[in-house]
């Protein structure tokens, strides 16, 4: 039986996602890819200043500029990478039937001009379905109304975070004895349970209506063992999953852990306790946070020196670590040595 030819796409970009993501052209694997003309010139607005929009105006521009010597941009040519489709800039924005954009709207603005744009494709390309992709959410609504289909541009971010590995199993029914087992001697095999081919380091709530137990499969003994609720700085988890994340912070055999959840979880206080509990077995410990611009400013605009610039971002980690210090009287050198990370070494290191 013949496979069903899939229908070719053509994607149109307004000017919003090429400010998102100057590379955004080349993240619609084999498909062809429009500009329209009215986004280049939205486009030499924004090529000046020092904000995350202007650098991906003019990084955009630079692509623009190297796919020129392959020929003129109003034809269809091949983007930078072969294993992907077409490019061009769109030139006519007068479509030829009465759905003019700009006389529907009342208004002849860019928007309504890149909606021209990608209904001349759609007159010049009847074979092909013309997609405009926009960060703006009324222009989508607005290409919608017009029978243009019209999608958010979403490369880079995740879509459903409920299919993200959540490294927690919970099995329910389990088997008595097993459990039992697992109390008596701290571990038993993961066939006893019925699990097949475990994922190492996977973290497993065992429970019946009798009884329950928090375990995790053992890849370097190739057993299910008991995770035991234990504090870390005097910092006590409160959950299963606090109890999960400790465990793995505390792991000499786990080498990177991420923890993924809503603010006020305690991730960052359960990350700072469990490498403070670890500090004899390390040279140093690194605390970072990514500098996002705050009100699109780059962080040179901020006022002071180096440490005052990064206070703001830093804060929440000092927060943290002050919780931590609290748990300890003045005379503890636990206290003391959390004074020395605050004091001392600076925002960064410790």
């Amino acid at each position: 039986m013949a496979r069903k030819k899939t229908q070719k796409k053509i994607f149109v970009l307004d000017t919003s996602v090429i400010l998102y993501n100057h590379n955004a052209i080349n993240s619609f694997d084999d498909n062809d890819v429009v500009i329209p003309i009215t986004v280049l010139e939205e486009l030499d607005n924004f090529k000046k200043g020092n904000e995350t929009k202007n650098f991906e105006a003019r990084e955009f521009i630079r692509i623009m500029d190297r796919l020129s010597t392959k020929g003129t941009l109003q034809d269809w040519i091949q983007l930078e990478n072969p294993k992907l489709g077409m490019f061009k800039v769109q030139m006519n924005e007068n479509p030829v039937k009465d759905l003019n954009a700009v006389n529907i709207f009342g208004d002849d603005k860019p928007d309504h001009r890149i909606l021209n744009a990608a209904i001349c494709l759609k007159e010049e390309k009847p074979t092909h379905k013309v997609i405009l992709v926009s960060k703006d959410v009324n222009l989508r609504i607005k290409a919608k109304s017009l029978n243009i289909p019209a999608e958010d541009f979403e490369t880079g971010k995740i879509k459903d975070v409920d299919t993200l590995y959540s490294g927690i199993s919970l099995l329910e029914n389990a088997d008595t004895n097993a459990i039992n087992k697992i109390y008596a001697h701290g571990m038993c095999d993961a066939a006893d349970f019925g699990i097949n081919d475990p994922i190492p380091n996977h973290y497993f709530i065992l429970r019946n209506n009798k009884s329950s137990v928090l375990t995790f499969y053992n890849p370097v003994l190739e057993k299910i063992e008991r995770v035991e609720k234990r504090p870390a700085y005097k910092i006590l988890p409160r959950n299963a999953e606090q109890v999960f994340a400790l465990h793995a912070i505390m792991n000499k055999n786990i080498k990177l852990v991420t923890l993924q959840g809503v603010a006020g979880t305690g991730k960052t206080l359960l990350a700072l306790a469990g490498a403070l509990d670890q500090k004899r077995n390390f040279k140093q410990i690194y605390l970072a946070r990514p500098i996002v611009p705050l009100s699109n400013k780059d962080i040179g605009y901020l006022p002071g020196d180096i440490k005052s610039k990064l206070n703001p971002y830093m804060e929440p980690l000092w927060d943290n670590l002050k919780f931590i210090q609290n748990q300890y009287s003045e005379k503890d050198k636990e206290f003391k040595r959390i004074i020395e990370a605050l004091f001392l070494f600076g925002p960064t290191t410790f």
